[in-house]
């Protein structure tokens, strides 16, 4: 009997890390579903990248931290495909100025809880009910948690939060064979990484880790396949991708 084509939902997809992990996940056999907030154009490229490598792929846009639109984003891609296999949930925001804790507005809280944390509770929670036995769910927490930089408080307190909800729910996930876990990435560079970031302070994040450059986003892209392998023994768990800085 032939074995039906594994499915990837990855959100915030249309550009940097989402964007490789969506055509990493292409290239190993993965019918993959490309969601994005607000750029359709960007979305549809890498769509369009992922069929130029005989791959599968649609875009399918959805604001995470609407729950309606994510069950609307779960049902769209079953429609399209029969089935959701892997979530891998990156669609995350960063301040551009990263304002220290006082100086941080309700807006900017607000917004980062809304997409960072709410919009990953969304998502998992659709994927207790949608996701086949024996799927795999890859959470995105940040190494900056190990750093503990200045202006980063908010910011990496939603990642934490993450990492703790990764845990749980591993465990909550108890009989249906998913596996729940978190990548965090260190430095990478990408355009969200580099905005708002002088060129002395990206050299300096550079050489931080012991293997001396940023990650790339292929980087973590690769480390995200690892986890969205089926058949894992590793759950609950936070992989730290970041070159050994923390």
């Amino acid at each position: 009997m032939e074995q039906a084509q594994q499915v990837a939902i990855v959100t915030g997809a249309s550009r940097g890390i989402g964007a490789e992990i969506a055509r990493q996940l292409g290239k190993e056999g993965y019918a993959v579903v490309v969601n994005y907030a607000g750029n359709a154009a960007e979305a549809q490229k890498v769509v369009d990248a992922i069929a130029a490598d005989n791959g599968k792929a649609i875009a399918i846009q959805a604001d995470v931290a609407d729950s309606s639109a994510v069950n609307a984003l779960f049902d769209q891609a079953i429609a399209a495909f029969g089935r959701v296999d892997v979530l891998v949930n990156n669609a995350g925001i960063m301040p551009p100025k990263l304002p220290m804790l006082a100086d941080t507005d309700d807006a900017t809280f607000d917004r980062l809880i809304a997409v960072n944390l709410k919009g990953s509770f969304n998502t998992m929670r659709a994927a207790a009910t949608r996701l086949q036995q024996g799927g795999r769910i890859v959470n995105f927490s940040t190494s900056v948690i190990g750093l503990a930089m200045p202006g980063y408080a908010v910011y990496a307190a939603t990642k934490g939060a993450i990492e703790v909800m990764t845990n749980i729910f591993a465990k909550e996930l108890r009989g249906k064979q998913i596996t729940v876990n978190a990548v965090a990435p260190g430095p990478t560079a990408t355009a969200l990484f580099l905005d708002g970031k002088t060129p002395e302070l990206v050299e300096r994040l550079s050489k931080a880790a012991p293997l001396e450059r940023l990650g790339s986003p292929d980087d973590i892209a690769k480390a995200v396949a690892f986890l969205a392998a089926p058949g894992s023994w590793i759950n609950g768990q936070t992989l730290r991708a970041n070159g050994g800085l923390v």
